[in-house]
């Protein structure tokens, strides 16, 4: 089966998140019509932060239904809800403050627990309760959303670890190699369940990165076997088994892509 990768390159961080707030919009709207709620995973970091102010703004936040719409957390850090380096924080800043959404429509990650463990499987179990889906089936979010780090990590799937590895769960604990270490992750496996996901990146900073997983993207032959590069730029690893994957990229992300003009880029799996 072939899986287009659909690669959209913006002149600017401005552009791609005016860009990528359309897009959210008009996926919304679809996955309300046919399905009659939008179940949305949510990413931190500065890009994320221009995309929730817009869609705030007064272009976006009268076109979608705000009552239908679920969020729920890629990845969280170690810390309280209220802390400045908190997804969770941002995210209520920036987006469910000022849409006033409905705490029962947020599945917040409690990271700050001291079983990090004990904190993954109930926000899988809080998952698998809102879908209606019990092991080993695996929910199916409409959307999610995920950022990029300089060394390849996505949400918080980190170069050489163990959380790579994990195939049957959603959520699971895993350290950071910097900042604040404890973390809580979607796996690679429940993301590539997902109906369509975006990547977001901006930035020279990012380029190195962008073109290694992108260009070095593959399925593998053997799925339960990670291989070098894929452990060095774990975003490698997602590519959804039934859904979508868009990259919104500006042109100082894309500019170490040979195919950069082209738009889109197929791999066969």
């Amino acid at each position: 089966m072939s899986c287009a990768l659909e690669l959209r390159i913006m002149e600017d961080s401005a552009e791609l998140a005016r860009e990528a707030a359309e897009f959210f919009v008009w996926l919304g709207k679809e996955a309300i019509r046919t399905g009659g709620r939008f179940c949305v995973v949510l990413s931190g970091g500065s890009t994320p932060r221009a995309l929730h102010a817009i869609l705030a703004g007064p272009d976006c936040s009268e076109q979608l239904d705000w009552r239908q719409v679920w969020f729920f957390f890629g990845d969280e850090r170690g810390v309280p809800p209220d802390h400045p380096e908190s997804n969770f924080a941002m995210a209520e800043e920036t987006l469910f403050r000022p849409l006033k959404i409905a705490p029962g429509q947020i599945a917040r990650m409690k990271a700050e627990r001291a079983d990090l463990d004990e904190a993954a499987r109930a926000y899988e179990a809080a998952v698998r309760t809102h879908f209606g889906v019990h092991p080993p089936a695996c929910p199916r979010f409409d959307l999610i959303l995920l950022g990029l780090g300089a060394d390849g990590h996505t949400a918080s799937l980190f170069p050489d670890t163990a959380a790579l590895e994990e195939r049957t769960r959603l959520v699971v604990p895993t350290q950071s190699p910097k900042g604040i270490k404890n973390r809580l992750t979607l796996t690679a496996s429940a993301i590539n369940q997902a109906k369509t996901v975006v990547f977001l990146a901006s930035g020279a900073g990012k380029a190195e990165a962008v073109s290694a997983v992108i260009e070095g993207r593959t399925r593998p032959d053997r799925p339960d076997r990670l291989g070098q590069e894929d452990r060095r730029f774990p975003a490698r690893l997602i590519h959804p088994v039934n859904g979508r994957l868009i990259w919104f990229v500006d042109r100082a992300a894309a500019a170490r892509l040979t195919v950069a003009q082209q738009g889109i880029v197929s791999h066969e799996e």
